[in-house]
């Protein structure tokens, strides 16, 4: 079967309708050529089950008019139509406010009447009361027509148009009926009707007010606040109190109301050929619904089979079916441009809709849900934790769309309605996917992590509520989904603490050491403290901090080191305080750290950017250790490489950047060019850092 281009499936919220054998059944639906099939799984559940069961349901949603998946990690460069549309809108007000400034400039000694008004110009009302009209230019009821468009023909203008044409003519015949024409625009109704006709057209042509660029302007100024309120510049902190104040804050939510109404009305919706009418179908109460899809905008809704019914059960963010507001989820369809839907499978449905665009008419059921009031959604940022693959995922309710995204990645959720499966954009994706991405919930993540570690071990899901499969170092009680995020930029005299990772031999130690020999002003090292006794040339705070063991032991105990250890039965540790000491002198303060110090480094007020140092191959990597006279044996460079991927696998979601080592010098210079970028660009870290 060939796959048409338009529909996806999905399952859909109605578990408790269905038996276990049923919802066994449903773990093994499959997708094959973009058609739904179900396979009778046997058996009974396996045990831990009971929670995916019921995500999974018996049916599959079909995603109406999905452009292509979404998870695709390479996407054409090229603005959606919606947004092409809001700039071309801008660009024709532009021109039509450029064209009517320069009319506006003409010479008014081409108007008798303009000559007369730029002499003695008048607005407004002249007289409450009605009068009646005192020739060209006087009042309508108690408007004066003073002052008329541009480009608009005067009546004077018009009177000795028509004198010089009726001059021009030769037979008497013409003469007379111009004469009759002259007669008619003497006339005060003519004359009335005249005035009113310009008044309305100058009204009609008038400048437009800009269109607004966004709806968000109240969330982006909180945004910005955050970033300003840190900063040591003196017109950022002012700008972060102004836009604190209860008035600019009041102009913002008034601002995104308007913009909000704005944005829906004019280049959104086609209300030309969009309509909704209740009517009487079959002896049931239908609505009939018009709008119009077009080719670069899907229409961004997936059905799902109730029994002979076919149902709309989910609305995508960026749609043509949510700029509308017509369909709703639960409506059931009944026809579709005069094809009759009920009793169709959804892969039919799809079929059907393959090649539909311009104006769809539906007859729909009303769902008999009750509607909550809409409100208004705030973007939540987040960083993924886990790499996703919608392909690979048997519960995910469309493939279609699906949204593809790996560890690190910045996710803009946008709608978390449906609490198992949110709708989201990658960051960066926004201007390039016209829609939504469906990804996993973190609740829902986290359950089913947690219950695939279970199942690993063989163990009931209620003995092990949450399990990481991830090394023993690590918190096992962390089931790694989404991590909440929020721009900062960092103040110019407070900066970012640099933590380098990596596996020994993989040149982090020489990349820290190159940093602090070529800029001494700009890096400095944090001062260790120890246990062990003074040597005569050390200096106490410059070399070391000296202190007793008893002293070191407490401040451990009481969470003050990044990390700490014993050499020759000697203590040596990093306290948050030393590195807090080289912040506080504007410095950069340079870390070379274990994977297993990162989350005590995150926890701290530090705001530390930690960066990967990658071996790069086998090969490639002997070559380097070569130039320092070192000669490894090929397990010890496979040793390494598998350290390195461990440390990525286990602690990757923790990296803010990574860097291949593939040759020393291009390597720094990379170090550099990330360093040098957190004080030119905001950077995403966690949004708890700054609360």
């Amino acid at each position: 079967m060939q796959k048409a281009p338009l529909l996806t499936l999905i399952p859909h919220t109605h578990s408790h309708h269905t038996s276990p054998h049923t919802r066994t059944a449903m773990m093994t639906t499959s997708h094959m050529n973009g058609y739904v099939t179900e396979t009778d799984g046997g058996g009974g559940s396996v045990g831990g089950t009971d929670f995916l069961e019921e995500v999974v349901q018996r049916h599959r949603e079909m995603a109406v008019d999905c452009p292509s998946e979404l998870g695709a990690r390479t996407l054409p460069v090229r603005r959606s139509a919606q947004l092409e549309r809001i700039r071309q809108q801008q660009e024709d007000r532009r021109r039509r406010e450029e064209e009517g400034r320069s009319r506006q400039e003409l010479d008014l000694s081409s108007s008798m009447r303009l000559k007369k008004l730029s002499q003695n110009p008048k607005v407004g009302i002249d007289n409450p009361t009605f009068e009646q009209m005192e020739g060209p230019g006087g009042s309508i009821g108690g408007l004066q027509i003073l002052t008329a468009p541009p480009n608009l023909l005067e009546l004077e203008d018009l009177l000795m148009s028509l004198k010089q044409v009726q001059h021009s003519l030769n037979d008497s015949q013409s003469q007379e009926d111009m004469e009759l024409v002259l007669q008619l625009v003497q006339k005060s109704d003519f004359q009335k009707a005249f005035n009113i006709h310009n008044a309305v057209a100058h009204y009609m042509n008038r400048p437009s007010p800009p269109y607004p660029l966004t709806d968000h302007a109240q969330s982006l100024a909180q945004e910005v606040e955050v970033m300003m309120h840190n900063s040591s510049q003196k017109e950022g902190l002012e700008l972060s109190t102004l836009l604190k104040t209860p008035h600019m804050q009041a102009l913002m939510m008034a601002h995104d109301s308007v913009a909000e109404q704005e944005m829906q009305l004019e280049p959104l919706v086609p209300s030309v050929n969009q309509s909704e009418t209740l009517t009487q179908w079959g002896g049931e109460t239908v609505k009939i619904v018009r709008l119009e899809k077009a080719k670069d905008i899907p229409l961004g809704a997936t059905v799902r089979n109730d029994m002979d019914s076919v149902v709309i059960s989910r609305i995508v963010k960026g749609g043509a079916a949510e700029h509308s507001g017509l369909l709703h989820e639960g409506d059931e369809i009944l026809e579709i441009n005069g094809v009759e839907i009920r009793g169709r499978d959804v892969n039919e449905v799809f079929d059907i809709l393959a090649d539909m665009h311009g104006v769809l008419t539906f007859v729909l059921i009303p769902s008999a849900q009750i509607k909550p009031p809409p409100i208004k959604e705030t973007v939540m940022h987040v960083k993924a934790h886990f790499d996703y693959d919608p392909s690979d995922d048997p519960y995910v309710p469309c493939r279609e769309l699906g949204l593809c995204f790996q560890k690190g990645d910045i996710l803009h959720i946008i709608s978390q309605d449906d609490p198992n499966w949110w709708q989201a954009y990658r960051d960066g994706d926004e201007d390039n996917q016209p829609l939504a991405g469906l990804v996993p919930g973190k609740s829902f993540q986290q359950q089913r992590e947690a219950m695939k570690q279970t199942i690993e071990e063989d163990k009931e899901l209620d003995c092990i509520p949450y399990v990481s499969s991830f090394s023993a170092d690590f918190d096992n009680e962390e089931v790694l989904t989404y991590e909440e995020m929020a721009l900062y930029h960092q103040p110019a005299n407070r900066k970012r603490p640099i933590a380098l990772i990596g596996p020994p031999n993989c040149g982090q130690n020489e990349l820290r050491q190159r940093l602090l020999s070529s800029e001494p002003d700009r890096f400095a090292g944090a001062v260790p403290h120890t246990t062990r006794s003074r040597r005569d040339i050390e200096v106490n705070g410059r070399d070391y901090h000296f202190v007793s063991r008893q002293a070191f032991e407490m401040d451990s105990a009481a969470g003050k080191f990044i990390e700490s250890g014993e050499f020759e039965k000697n203590l040596y540790g990093t306290s948050t305080d030393s590195v807090r000491q080289v912040i506080n002198t504007g410095k950069i303060c340079l870390l070379c750290v274990h994977t297993q110090s990162l989350k005590v480094l995150r926890s701290s007020d530090l705001k530390p950017y930690i960066i990967f140092i990658a071996p790069p191959s086998q090969e490639r990597l002997r070559a380097l250790l070569a130039k320092d006279n070192k000669n490894p044996k090929p397990e010890e460079l496979r040793d390494i490489i598998e350290k390195a991927r461990e440390m990525e696998q286990n602690y990757g979601h923790l990296f803010d950047a990574a860097i291949v080592n593939t040759d020393l010098d291009k390597a720094y210079q990379e170090l550099l060019r990330l360093i040098n970028k957190l004080d030119t660009e905001p950077q995403w870290v966690p949004s708890s850092w700054l609360r």
